[in-house]
């Protein structure tokens, strides 16, 4: 499948390659290790993968020595070992000092002075970050504190933005974006410690100079400076082409496409530059979103010669509680607008669990694609367990439930047409027997009846759509959502959970947080656990930071 959008990769990032030595120009978006063995998305893997298919060798049989790392989402030069009896050497440049990076970022407010050194004591803060701390006589540095050298020095200064130049001493967690952080000029782009209104974290590394391990002669690798930084820095906008934006999403999603066991997934969001156009696939066919945009010839043109059958569109209003036919043709053309039609209803695979899916029939397909590592945690959370899915839609976490072997599934929705449709999805995995259950009725007045029935669930499944009318009643996430969670809350059983979500753009993380608190106290219970839940990895946040989807997994007492 889209052979040509997707590969391992690519002779372009390839800086250097002989016996001793690998060097590359890291694309942003890629790690550099794994940080979860079960992906296969980063530079070491994806090396290793390409080497392998190339040589006609087995994976294991490819040796590459990690010696630095990039943020994943930081570009440019990344050395590797290619054997091991390079490594001492290699290991010896880094930990002696003798290794030189050289970094370019663009920072925002611009530095008062033409360059400096800055040395700080670094120790661990909440979620992931680090923070620089004070020390004095009367208080001496905190256990565990590391200290961190960088020289800079600006390049140039375009207003309140500025390129400088970074050379680090030290070699800490996030050292360049916490030191310029606290130096009070943050990387543009770095939702962590500045802000986030980038396309992209604002850092590069740009060269890499150290003794060869093989001659000792000095050598120097350099990666060319992406486009994109330097017209952001110059207060222009993203440079790229279609081309280029849609093949860094792809590349940023490489895992995804050769997992036979998953062919529905998003090929480009907000983050990769695309949201008034986001990308979805469905086995050989794409979806283009089209939020208050006209569809671009040049896109499907691209995903054509990347692979792909054929190109459907939905057009939407960007206002989500905007009033439409959603089965107009205007707005959800019956067959593609480009290339060839898929077939009416075909089956789609995301974790290896089948799911029928519909391009041509209304705005919506018949699975949220931005729910399936939701669908993967039900799995895991739901065997033996009593589930109750509410607003089911087609029946996804009903079938992911059943997959894992719940006790029991209750199924609610509104509409006969997608019970149906969830009844179908369970018989397309053989999970079709006594313990599931299917309810057409408006979620409210089936929750107060079950409430007044003294009706129990162990995990209770709440993602609700953010706006919703039926004949006797209307609903809106940004106004009705606590009542609604305090509601379902009643019918989870002491200790057991619910799984609410959200894409309401107006609704942020910490409110949905905080209403989900208050809707425990209202429904008389306690929250033990409240657990914030990670995106999918083809749904990256906006530049703003601001997450498409957001999930909590709450534990009730």
């Amino acid at each position: 499948m889209m052979n040509d959008l997707f590969a391992p990769w690519r002779d372009a990032w390839m800086l250097h390659l002989d016996d001793d030595l690998v060097v590359v120009d890291k694309p942003v978006g890629v790690s550099t290790h794994a940080p979860d063995p079960a992906r296969r998305d980063d530079v070491v893997s994806r090396l290793k993968t390409f080497w392998a298919r190339r040589d006609g060798v087995a994976e294991s049989a490819v040796y590459l020595g990690v010696h630095q790392r990039l943020d994943r989402d930081t570009s440019g030069v990344l050395l590797f070992a290619r054997r091991k009896e390079a490594n001492k050497a290699i290991a010896d440049a880094f930990e002696g000092r003798a290794a030189k990076k050289r970094y370019l970022a663009v920072v925002s407010p611009a530095p008062r002075t033409e360059g400096g050194t800055l040395d700080d004591l670094l120790v661990p803060a909440d979620d992931g970050k680090m923070q620089v701390v004070t020390t004095n006589p009367r208080k001496p540095a905190p256990k565990g504190a590391q200290r961190a050298i960088t020289r800079w020095s600006l390049v140039s200064r375009h207003g309140n933005r500025a390129l400088v130049a970074l050379e680090p001493e030290t070699g800490r967690t996030h050292q360049l974006r916490v030191q310029l952080a606290a130096m009070g000029t943050p990387i543009e782009g770095d939702p962590l410690y500045g802000k986030g209104d980038a396309p992209r974290l604002m850092l590069h590394a740009a060269s890499l100079t150290l003794p060869h391990p093989n001659t000792g002669r000095t050598v120097t690798f350099t990666a060319e400076t992406p486009k994109e930084l330097l017209a952001w820095a110059k207060g222009e906008g993203d440079p790229r082409t279609l081309d280029e934006r849609l093949l860094a999403a792809a590349d940023q999603r490489w895992d995804l496409a050769r997992d036979p066991d998953t062919t529905a997934f998003r090929l480009a969001h907000d983050g990769d530059g695309f949201a008034a156009t986001p990308i979805d696939v469905y086995d050989d066919w794409a979806l283009v979103h089209c939020y208050d945009a006209v569809l671009d010839d040049a896109l499907t043109g691209a995903l054509l010669v990347g692979g792909l059958r054929g190109v459907y569109v939905k057009y939407r209003p960007k206002q989500g509680n905007t009033v439409v036919d959603t089965r107009k043709e205007a707005l959800a053309p019956k067959h593609a607008v480009s290339g060839e039609d898929a077939p009416e209803s075909f089956s789609v695979r995301e974790h290896g669990l089948r799911y029928e899916v519909r391009l041509g029939d209304g705005l919506s397909t018949g699975i949220f694609l931005d729910q399936r590592e939701n669908r993967r945690r039900v799995r895991e959370l739901a065997k033996g367990q009593r589930v109750l899915n509410l607003f089911a839609y087609t029946g996804a976490f009903t079938v992911a439930a059943a997959a894992g072997g719940a006790a029991q599934t209750v199924t609610v929705d509104v509409s006969a047409t997608v019970i149906a449709w969830a009844q179908r999805n369970l018989a397309l995995n053989e999970l079709t027997d006594a313990r599931h259950s299917f309810v057409t009725s408006d979620v409210f007045p089936w929750m107060e009846a079950a409430r007044a029935r003294k009706q129990v669930f162990d995990l209770v499944l709440l993602d609700p759509p953010s706006y919703a009318t039926t004949r006797d009643s209307r609903f809106s996430a940004a106004s009705d959502y606590p009542k609604l969670a305090a509601l379902a809350m009643a019918l989870v059983a002491p200790g057991g959970r619910l799984l609410a979500c959200t894409n309401h753009h107006e609704i942020a993380r910490l409110k949905f947080r905080r209403w989900l608190y208050e809707s425990a106290r209202a429904a008389g219970r306690e929250v033990t656990q409240a657990k914030d839940l990670p995106t999918p990895i083809d749904f990256p946040p906006a530049p703003d930071g601001h997450a498409h989807l957001k999930s909590v997994l709450v534990t009730l007492k």
